[in-house]
């Protein structure tokens, strides 16, 4: 059992049942808004680490130079990645056999091993598409 499982708070289950409901990458400004100031920031900073590091949560830094973060699901799967909308934010899990296919293709051809726990693709959803804003 790691540090992360070892114990749970009341704190560590309000920012954990926060981060499971958001709909779109989110940064701990976010979180922390959200908690009305229930939890500090710190706290908060040192949850997130630990779910980071657990590959819980992935962690980028976009163009404006903030730290987002996505809540990646739990998958019992081995054949998953994510797709994500780069204008509404959304994160999609898709359970797809097909991907396994391009892993294996990226081993073999570029001598490369994904993290099958973290490929997420990048480009548009539907709704975006449908809605004009490409």
């Amino acid at each position: 059992m790691n540090r992360l499982e070892s114990y749970n708070t009341k704190q560590k289950d309000l920012i954990l049942n926060i981060i499971k409901n958001q709909k779109k990458a989110f940064t701990v400004k976010d979180i922390y808004n959200e908690l009305n100031s229930e939890v500090g920031l710190t706290t908060i900073y040192r949850f997130i680490d630990k779910l980071v590091e657990s590959n819980r949560l992935n962690k980028y830094i976009a163009k404006d130079n903030i730290t987002y973060y996505e809540y990646l699901k739990e998958c019992d799967k081995t054949n998953h990645f994510y797709l994500k909308c780069e204008l509404c934010g959304n994160l999609d899990h898709v359970d797809c056999d097909c991907i396994s296919e391009l892993f294996n293709h990226i081993f073999n051809e570029h001598s490369f091993k994904p993290n099958k726990e973290r490929v997420i693709i990048n480009g548009l959803c539907q709704k975006c598409i449908k809605g004009g804003q490409q």
